[in-house]
């Protein structure tokens, strides 16, 4: 179960030659696909691409009218060796992933890809995962286009230009026999606009064609002699046809040029943003009509030297704007500028971050920069400084001189909020469980993984040590596979088990006689990729075949110990286990599989399903947890060892006591937690659980007269005792 349906939204993918189509720039790609004559697309959901493979599951009837494949890809990998199909057919294929993590997993086959090269159209659409909204580490694809010689496209984030860029990348594919990147940041991803649409093209090579007569040419194998000949082709053949083809095509775009001495070269993805800062400078329109020249480069590699030469001929500065680090497009364009003797001054990182997004404000502060030094705009105004009156009575607060106090940085009286679960995550428990155990056993290695649970290692659990990528939680303790006193702790999610996790991790484990302990997380979805149903989901996908337990492929690789916590709320359940698994006197790999559904994909199936009993007038009964002020000591135990974000505090009922009480919030699902732990970790019996009736029956009514008319008896004969010994 997807985070978001576009059922409805493919609809939109019928439209025809002439059509307005309005919509999201994950949309306008798949359109784009079908405009271009694909043949098959692959591809594994990650930020920020994950809507574009749910995009694709739910327009399957559409893709099927067209004769397109689709398949949801096991890995990065997968997806990339997927365009096999397009080096000896003239199969158009398209594959996605996020990147730069899904680049690196896709690797090995990108690289055998480009190296042999392509008789179809290849574009890989890779989701640029990088700065402030990212959750990876800070790298780029560029440097994947540059080592393997692939093209990489950055169009202006708008709907025209990205569709253009779909069918232009399978375009120059074919010209240049050389598979495509086209990468798209996340705010192009989620961009909302309008383009002309044409009509749906089914491809012209078919894969039922491909199957029935079948093409082989061993040249482009990757196999010596041939391999060497590959590097020779990319450099003689395919990139001087890529240039002629991005030329003639003019994929680079030249605004206002001509106009003035001094310019701006910008990636194509940082287009909007740089538009914005020129605007705030007075230096262009809301309609991006600019005041100084320009040159968008939507092709970021190859970097063509006859258009840079062009555009810097007879001036005397350019600002380039390029995005991260190392970079490259300004080290290749100041070779390019002094080998041919031209004078421009190329400015770059020296006005602008080295490193980091560049955000409008940032690009705001560089622009002004160049812009003031060569004398496009007037330097801002130094304010003079302001005497202020103050108060005789303030100065000996403020201090002798009358300088009122520095305000201090946010960070000093804010406390930073880590990331952590969601409300009724069935991966808390799992951590409080584990911290439970280690107050009996000490600590433990934990090797973390990519997904949910690593926020583990944040506080209030604080557990975790590496985390090397996803699925290779058990790969990342495999050195520590040796006689000791205590035993490894691996993790890593379902998702992240069939993406390699079973044959990097477990199998791994069981080739080499680990002894330590791995924990699959099973929640029944990717959920850290959005809820697509994966082969172990308990879903009913008319579509994928599901419902394949994890259990049974971790036997079959070897594996003795196995155990599986189908509840994994029950938090003394899960340290128990926990604790035989690190203490059993039996040798050999370790697997406890910890099964309770996603609550946020719960609560999305079930949300709906609720309100609309409750509007029929239905009775509904919805389980909430709370806590008796005058039992609770204001410990606090119960938040430290669950971190429930429905867990909070409100001040003491008691006025002999001060310290603060537990209380829980209204965003409460019921899922129990909270109680659990309490009773797992021996701590006070201050929960309660309630159940409220929507809709309730006579017989509800009835009930809740009777509880109330005893409650208010006992608690008036417990006035009267007070009262007696008041004095």
């Amino acid at each position: 179960m997807a985070e978001r349906s576009f059922v409805e939204e493919v609809k939109k993918l019928r439209l025809g030659a002439g059509d307005i189509f309005s919509g999201e720039g994950i949309l306008a790609v798949t359109k784009g696909l079908l405009e271009s004559g694909v043949a098959y697309v692959a591809g594994y959901q990650g930020a920020p691409i994950s809507h574009l493979m749910d995009v694709l599951a739910d327009a399957q009837d559409i893709l099927a009218e067209q004769g397109i494949r689709f398949e949801n890809s096991a890995s990065e990998a997968t997806a990339a060796a997927t365009l096999a199909a397009s080096v000896n057919y003239p199969l158009r294929g398209a594959v996605t992933f996020k990147a730069t993590v899904g680049t690196n997993v896709a690797s090995d086959a990108l690289a055998n890809l480009a190296s042999g090269g392509v008789t179809g159209g290849a574009l890989i659409i890779v989701g640029e995962d990088y700065g402030e909204g990212s959750s990876i580490m800070q790298e780029r694809s560029h440097a994947f286009a540059m080592k393997s010689q692939m093209w990489l496209l950055d169009p202006r984030p708008n709907l025209p230009s990205i569709v253009d860029a779909v069918k232009q990348g399978f375009d120059l594919s074919e010209a240049s026999s050389t598979p495509v990147m086209l990468q798209l940041r996340i705010r192009a991803c989620h961009v909302h606009g309008q383009f002309v649409a044409s009509d749906n093209v089914p491809p012209k090579f078919t894969l039922k064609e491909a199957m029935e007569s079948p093409q082989r040419d061993v040249s482009r194998i990757v196999l010596p002699p041939a391999s060497f000949v590959h590097e020779q082709e990319k450099v003689k053949d395919r990139w001087p046809a890529a240039v002629r083809f991005i030329e003639e095509r003019k994929l680079n775009e030249f605004f206002s040029d001509g106009v003035d001495d001094i310019g701006v070269i910008v990636q194509g993805g940082s287009y909007n943003t740089m538009m914005r800062a020129l605007e705030r400078l007075d230096l262009a329109d809301v309609y991006g009509n600019s005041k100084v020249p320009l040159y968008v480069m939507n092709v970021a590699y190859p970097v063509i030297d006859s258009e840079v030469l062009r555009f810097c001929e007879g001036k005397r500065a350019v600002l380039l704007v390029e995005e991260g680090q190392p970079n490259f497009i300004e080290q290749n364009i100041a070779t390019i500028l002094r080998q041919a003797g031209v004078t421009a001054a190329l400015h770059g990182k020296d006005m602008l971050p080295v490193a980091g997004e560049y955000t409008a404000a940032v690009l705001l502060k560089g622009a002004r920069e160049f812009f003031e030094r060569y004398g496009r705009i007037a330097p801002l105004p130094v304010p003079a400084p302001v005497r202020k009156i103050i108060p005789l009575t303030a100065v000996a607060e403020i201090g002798v001189d009358g300088a009122p106090e520095p305000s201090r940085p946010l960070e000093d009286s804010v406390h930073a909020r880590p990331p952590g679960f969601c409300t009724g995550c069935p991966e808390r428990p799992i951590f409080s469980a584990m911290k439970l155990v280690e107050r009996e056993l000490g600590p433990h290695h934990i090797s973390a993984d990519i997904g949910c649970h690593l926020f583990s290692i944040l506080p209030p659990f604080h557990l975790g040590n590496t985390t090397m990528g996803y699925g290779l939680g058990a790969a990342g303790a495999a050195a520590l596979n040796v006689p000791a006193g205590k035993r490894a702790i691996s993790m890593m999610g379902d998702g992240g088990f069939w993406h390699n996790g079973l044959t990097s991790g477990i199998a791994n484990a069981v080739f080499n006689r680990s002894d330590n302990l791995t924990i699959v997380v099973d929640n029944n979805y990717t959920s850290a990729t959005g809820g697509q149903d994966i082969l172990s989901s308990k879903a009913n996908n008319p579509t994928r075949s599901t419902g394949h337990e994890i259990e049974q492929a971790v036997r079959g690789v070897g594996v003795k110990w196995v155990k599986t916590m189908r509840r994994t709320y029950d938090v003394a359940g899960m340290r128990d286990l926990l604790r035989d698994a690190l203490t059993t006197k039996e040798k050999g790999p370790k697997v406890l599989i910890a099964q309770s559904e996603c609550m946020l994909n719960k609560q999305r199936r079930e949300k709906p399903l609720v309100r609309k009993a409750v509007a029929e007038g239905k009775r509904v009964v919805r389980e909430k947890f709370g806590i008796d002020s005058d039992t609770c000591t204001g410990d606090h135990s119960c938040i430290r060892l669950s971190g429930c974000p429905s867990l909070s505090i409100k001040p003491n009922p008691d006025p002999l006591r001060t310290d603060p009480i537990a209380t829980v919030l209204d965003s409460c699902v019921g899922c129990g937690n909270c109680g659990d732990v309490s009773h797992a970790a021996v701590l006070c019996p201050s929960f309660y659980k309630a159940q409220v009736v929507s809709n309730p029956s006579g017989w509800d009514k009835l009930l809740e007269r009777v509880r109330g008319a005893v409650i208010g008896w006992m608690q008036r004969g417990d006035a009267k005792r007070r009262e007696r010994f008041a004095f």
